[in-house]
């Protein structure tokens, strides 16, 4: 028995948005997965976008806003988390030039100073190289730009 025969296309996508917002190319892979024709997924789609249902850059703004509300974060970081998650790139660059500074080192000192709270100082002197690789590789996963990275390395003992 295929799912589409359990549940419609139209039901099952409906489920997954009240869940949570999915953005189209998400949306359908899903559908896809789940055996419905491909004919009907295409419809299903033009319906939800036709109907407000799914939109692209509301979901891009507000995954990014969330994200920025739970602490500083690089632009790759987000633009790689939208990226797997099927955010077109075009709407991932526009979204990000509107809500991020082009200079992310402001940002890249307030997750340097967020992670030194919590991993507590870096002790003795020879401890201290170890330190800095840390957070530099910490600052480089939360996506920030090298040279935000360097710039907040060389004001390390400031922070």
């Amino acid at each position: 028995m295929t799912a589409s025969r359990d549940t419609s296309c139209y039901d099952r996508a409906l489920g997954l948005l009240a869940r949570r917002p999915h953005f189209r190319r998400e949306l359908q892979a899903k559908l896809n997965q789940r055996q419905y024709p491909a004919e009907e997924v295409e419809s299903v789609l033009e319906r939800l976008l036709a109907g407000g249902f799914v939109n692209d850059r509301a979901t891009t703004q507000a995954f990014v806003e969330e994200k920025l509300r739970r602490g500083p974060v690089g632009r790759s970081r987000l633009a790689a988390d939208l990226g797997r998650r099927g955010a077109p790139r075009e709407i991932v660059d526009e979204v990000l030039a509107e809500l991020l500074d082009e200079d992310d080192r402001a940002a890249a000192q307030e997750a340097a100073r967020r992670w030194q709270r919590r991993r507590g100082g870096c002790g003795e002197e020879r401890d201290a190289e170890k330190h800095r690789a840390a957070l530099a590789r910490y600052l480089e996963r939360q996506g920030f730009s090298p040279r935000a990275v360097w710039g907040v390395l060389g004001e390390l003992e400031a922070l």
